[in-house]
């Protein structure tokens, strides 16, 4: 079994202040029986925000409720806010933003296509609002609304290996000619940072900053050398580096904020990737063995990997009769893989993320990745999480956060696979198939698993609780937003002998 992670006592300390204010003043406030939270969530996911607004103001001043409970309450709340800076445009400017690339757009036409569900919207309190990337993610998930942009309108760029590349054929002809799985390795140095907005606190207030980290992955990524950070001196000034054991692995800085001015938090370090090819036999793959070690991958873990009914319905039609573990995930990747990929809402704000790709009809990496997991644990085939940052060689200069996984069929083991690259466009099957066992040497791992606690623990409610790749900051008063910092990652491929 997982083991429990118990969460801080204060996720929101200003509002259980408040409340508990409000309790004294005020002990009628909680005769009325509190809502489950099931109930409030399930209320916020179709938009019903002012009711369970009014359900949380009733949970937080309730003394049956207890502390790490009210807490939950109280994020939920938090939820509602950050859903609505995903959810921050109306018609009018859904419709301004389309006109820039379409801009004799009709209404009848955003009409259409809003009702085939290609512009997600939620409708928050009888208010129709539209995801802030749904004008952009239109032209992935319509022919139809590519066709109509305007000439020289740039189409969206993929990454650099998200289609057949040279890497790939360097990859099948190094494991063919080896025999190894590990291969064509890259050595990369980078340097990574996050930079928080000026005056997002007040003058001299502590910062504490969690960049992530990557961790050693035997044949997949070693070496790794930590080269410098800001004002790092061995640990003095507090700063904490993970432990390898950490499946989300990150190093902890601290800084004063200055009034007027950014306080940028950076760290630099090196590490050699290698690329990973299986040469799976179908013929040979036998069922999962009895082993308490793949318990966990096997089991639901609530709430982004849940055993629902409509995912056993579509787990039902899509593999069928099919008996063969390989089979079997080579039928849910394909069915996964036919999901388009589009912009996402911050992973905070889904209840339910795996159950979100499944009905949403476009997903990104991470939930792709959820989906496929919750399907292959659900087919008796132990799935799990990696994500981090795909990068390129220096002449590219390409860089982007990215989930991906592993499955385990034995008799060979863990294998990696990226749903999201899917198939490639080759006649040939292991160049076809390269991301159905196989990944490229162009990718930073940071994280073994979703939604695992930050070393050392975060005080308040994280930005991202489920994916850690950009970072998470935090100061005496709360957590600080994707709105208040950016992120920056830069790589440098150099020769893989080659340490600074």
């Amino acid at each position: 079994m997982d083991p429990v992670v118990r969460k801080p006592r204060s996720l929101h300390h200003i509002a259980w202040r408040t409340a508990a204010c409000l309790l004294l003043a005020a002990p009628s406030a909680w005769a009325q029986p509190v809502a489950p939270l099931p109930q409030v969530i399930a209320a916020i996911d179709h938009g019903d925000f002012a009711a369970a607004d009014a359900d949380i103001a009733k949970a937080i001043v309730d003394p049956s409720v207890g502390p790490y409970l009210r807490d939950d309450y109280a994020f939920q709340r938090e939820r509602m806010r950050r859903m609505r800076l995903d959810f921050s445009l109306d018609e009018a400017g859904a419709k301004a933003l389309l006109r820039k690339q379409i801009p004799d757009l009709r209404d009848d036409e955003f009409a259409r296509w809003e009702a085939a569900g290609l512009l997600e919207h939620l409708d928050i309190d009888g208010q129709r609002r539209y995801f802030k990337r749904a004008p952009s993610n239109l032209f992935r998930l319509s022919a139809e609304a590519r066709a109509r942009r305007a000439p020289g309108v740039p189409l969206p760029v993929d990454g650099p290996y998200e289609n057949l590349a040279p890497h790939h054929r360097e990859v099948i002809a190094a494991a063919k000619a080896s025999g190894a799985t590990s291969v064509a390795p890259r050595r990369v140095e980078v340097t990574q940072s996050l930079t928080v907005k000026a005056d997002a606190v007040p003058d001299g207030e502590l910062l504490r900053a969690w960049i992530p980290y990557p961790r050693a992955i035997p044949g997949q990524q070693e070496d790794i050398t930590f080269l410098s950070a800001t004002n790092w001196i061995d640990g003095i000034d507090g700063s904490v580096l993970a432990p390898e054991t950490a499946p989300q692995r990150t190093l902890m800085m601290r800084q004063h904020a200055v009034a007027g001015q950014p306080t940028r938090f950076e760290i630099r370090y090196a590490v050699t990737v290698y690329a990973r090819h299986f040469d799976i036999d179908p013929a040979r793959v036998l069922p999962t063995p009895n082993d308490p070690a793949l318990q966990p991958y096997l089991a639901e873990r609530a709430p982004h990997v849940v055993f629902t009914p409509a995912l056993r319905a579509f787990s039902q039609r899509i593999v069928g009769d099919e008996t063969n573990p390989y089979r079997i995930a080579q039928k849910l990747f394909d069915a996964v893989d036919q999901i388009p990929w589009a912009g996402a809402r911050e992973y905070s704000t889904i209840s339910n993320i795996s159950d979100y790709a499944l009905h949403a009809g476009h997903a990104d990496c991470g939930q792709q990745t959820l989906l496929l997991i919750a399907l292959l644990r659900l087919n008796g085939i132990p799935a799990r999480w990696q994500s981090g940052m795909v990068y390129s060689d220096d002449a590219v200069g390409y860089n982007n956060l990215h989930d991906w996984g592993a499955l385990y069929l034995a008799p060979y083991g863990w294998v990696p696979m990226d749903v999201t690259t899917g198939r490639l466009d080759s006649p040939e099957p292991a160049l076809r198939d390269f991301y159905f066992g196989g990944l490229d040497a162009y990718r930073i791992a940071f994280n073994d698993d979703f939604q695992r606690p930050l070393v050392p623990a975060v005080s308040f409610a994280r930005a991202d609780n489920v994916d850690s790749q950009r970072g998470e900051v935090e100061w005496s008063g709360g957590n600080l937003y994707f709105d208040q910092w950016n992120y920056d990652f830069q790589s440098h491929v150099v020769p893989v002998e080659s340490t600074r």
